[in-house]
């Protein structure tokens, strides 16, 4: 190494690897707090983002979760499968496919909500409450134009 290079940062201060590590430690405690509803975090999204007040398409959901059409399938097909949303044709466009929750669905949004909440709070268990607060919101703050263009 020549005179006056620095040297390169250890790994642990590094924030991409901070964020994939921490990203990864959540989403196993998340993985584990949702088996015992059935669904993982994936669909759980897609079950928060079909509760909303007005009624939406395979593509429209698709477009809020930003994942591509084939993913979206896959992810309600499995949904479906368990009986938590179902597909009926728009009214106002056949070619669209509308997707509700059903009962079933709306129970264990519900509850899969809960077991994320608490896990989310176990995770930040280590910070205190303003430091948690602090660190969503910069998180936030660094994906707000992204959410913008979605």
């Amino acid at each position: 190494m020549a005179t006056g290079d620095a040297r390169p940062a250890p790994l642990e201060s590094r924030l991409g690897y901070l964020l994939k590590h921490a990203q990864a430690k959540l989403a196993r405690a998340s993985a584990e707090a949702l088996a015992p509803y059935g669904v993982d975090g994936h669909e759980l999204a897609v079950l928060v983002v079909l509760s909303g007040d007005e009624p939406l398409s395979q593509v429209e959901a698709a477009g809020r979760l930003a994942v591509d059409r084939t993913t979206m399938v896959s992810l309600v097909d499995g949904l479906e499968d368990q009986g938590l949303v179902r597909r009926r044709r728009s009214p106002q466009d056949r070619r669209k496919n509308i997707v509700e929750l059903t009962p079933a669905g709306e129970e264990c949004l519900r509850q899969g909500e809960k077991a994320r909440r608490s896990a989310e709070r176990r995770f930040l268990a280590a910070l205190d409450e303003e430091t948690a607060a602090t660190l969503v919101r910069a998180l936030q703050m660094l994906l707000a134009d992204e959410r913008v263009t979605e």
